[in-house]
């Protein structure tokens, strides 16, 4: 018996077999495009999400040598925030808008007018940001009416991936809590908010919980993906959420710091909670009944690979990193800013921009890759310092990422965080978070926290030391000083 998860990604969609022990028994991916005909804007085909989908479970399946029978669930995850709309034929009217597409700024500025801000931040507990859905639509209908027209669902990436293998529209709680459209204390579709911006409820498709089963694999989607007619499909989960199921933060007191290209850190709420100025993003969790809140930053393991290919591509990172140990806490006052694509927490501003602050004569590379370093690390400590301002329960950190591979950097987010940070044994990303919850929603599991500690394992734990803790205790209120001392460069 074996579990299916397929995360739909930007850059492509990965699907994985894992038995009921969670350990991997085949992954693929298959890569598509993006475009972006126009500067701000992000757009691609579904048919492609759907081509690459049907070859990387046919793939999956050869390489695991194992019957279209044998598994019993598939999971879906996938980017999140995106907008696909269907026409009267469940085809798709034009490319998908993006979470990265930004064209909608004076729409999303409309949309708080005509509902007003107060009553969208207590329903959908975030601010409408461009990102989201709800914007998308309404750009559509201004400058496209003519496709507008043509619209009779909206759905989001994965659950077109669910349309097309099921033939059911319907979506889960934590993907559509990034609508800007969704009750999230509620765990439904803001049907006011929805009559209020004259959107045909019909358009939204059933949400459910994610490990709730949600349709099965038609006859047609069967032949397409080589699946076994008649399996189920659950809800699954947006690739934060499901990323975190994915390495167990699926109950009070733990959190995740994901050191990938961006940095998230992500916690597990029992309620619902918010940062009074709406830093971070507070939606529903994959875990039935509990919520997430989450503080991301733009460029974390993107900062130093920007740093490497900029000024040493000849330099494996290892040899960078080596270089970086030498150097003390604190890089002996050199310190990086890491706004180099914009900013999200603390600081909502895509203007932002990097900088090397303190440079000496005495500084070498290796100050300035240790300082990259610590600016990223200096970056997630903000989020984690809203966290922990807003009560939230922070007792174990899981670290996550390709950054989380490096054990200077581990070393630094622990002395940074004052806290020791644990990394785990194995970790397949967002595929393998859904791949749990379709266990759970076939009933291999009871429950999803079971699910996790069946399958999650912790590796290794990293400490502070504490006297890189009292520097980096010294040098964080001056890094804080940076993004408003440099603003003004390029407001």
């Amino acid at each position: 018996m074996y579990l299916l998860g397929v995360d739909v990604g930007t850059s492509g969609v990965k699907a994985l077999l894992i038995d009921p022990s969670g350990a991997v028994v085949a992954s693929a991916s298959e890569s598509y495009p993006l475009y972006t005909p126009r500067p701000l804007w992000a757009e691609q085909n579904p048919d492609d999400w759907w081509h690459g989908t049907c070859a990387a479970i046919r793939r999956v399946l050869a390489q695991a040598g194992v019957a279209a029978t044998d598994v019993r669930g598939v999971g879906l995850s996938g980017q999140m925030h995106g907008s696909v709309f269907l026409d009267e034929r469940g085809e798709s009217i034009r490319p998908a808008l993006l979470w990265c597409d930004q064209r909608t700024a004076d729409e999303c500025a409309w949309i708080t007018e005509r509902v007003g801000q107060e009553t969208i931040l207590q329903t959908t507990l975030n601010p409408v940001l461009t990102g989201f859905q709800a914007g998308k639509i309404i750009w559509l209908r201004r400058h496209e009416p003519e496709n507008y027209a043509r619209i009779r669902q909206v759905l989001l990436p994965k659950d077109f991936i669910r349309y097309r293998l099921t033939g059911e529209s319907a979506t889960e709680v934590s993907d559509a809590s990034g609508t800007a459209l969704f009750d999230v204390p509620r765990r439904d579709w803001a049907y006011d908010m929805l009559d209020t911006l004259e959107l045909p409820r019909e358009w939204f498709p059933k949400a459910y919980e994610s490990p709730e089963i949600t349709g099965r694999i038609t006859a047609q989607a069967a032949q397409a993906t080589g699946l076994a007619e008649g399996t189920p499909v659950v809800g699954g989960a947006g690739d934060q959420a499901a990323g975190a199921v994915g390495v167990g933060v699926v109950q009070a007191g733990r959190a995740s710091v994901s050191v990938g290209t961006s940095g998230v850190v992500f916690a597990h709420l029992q309620q619902p909670q918010v940062d009074p100025q709406y830093r971070t993003h507070t939606f529903c969790h994959a875990v039935p009944g509990a919520w997430h809140v989450m503080g991301v930053m733009l460029m974390a393991g993107g900062a130093l690979q920007w740093y490497r290919e900029t000024f040493a591509p000849d330099a494996p990172f290892d040899a960078l990193v080596s270089e970086a140990e030498a150097v003390p806490a604190g890089a002996e006052g050199l310190l990086f800013a890491p706004y180099l694509s914009g900013e999200r927490t603390p600081y909502p501003d895509p203007q932002a921009r990097g900088a090397f602050v303190g440079l000496t004569l005495a500084h070498t590379r290796a100050h300035a890759t240790r300082a990259v370093l610590e600016g990223v690390a200096f970056g997630l400590r903000d989020s984690l310092e809203i966290l922990r301002a807003m009560g939230v329960s922070l007792h174990e950190l899981r670290l996550t990422g390709g950054g989380a591979k490096s054990p200077l950097w581990r070393r630094i987010l622990a002395s940074m965080f004052g806290q020791p940070v644990h990394t785990l044994q194995a970790e397949e990303g967002p595929a393998y978070g859904v791949a749990l919850l379709a266990g759970v929603g076939v009933g291999v599991w009871n429950s999803v926290p079971e699910a996790c500690a069946a399958t999650v394992q912790l590796a290794d734990t990293t400490a502070p030391n504490p006297d890189d803790q009292a520097v980096y205790a010294q040098l964080y209120p001056r890094y804080r000083r940076l993004y408003p001392a440099l603003q003004p460069f390029w407001a």
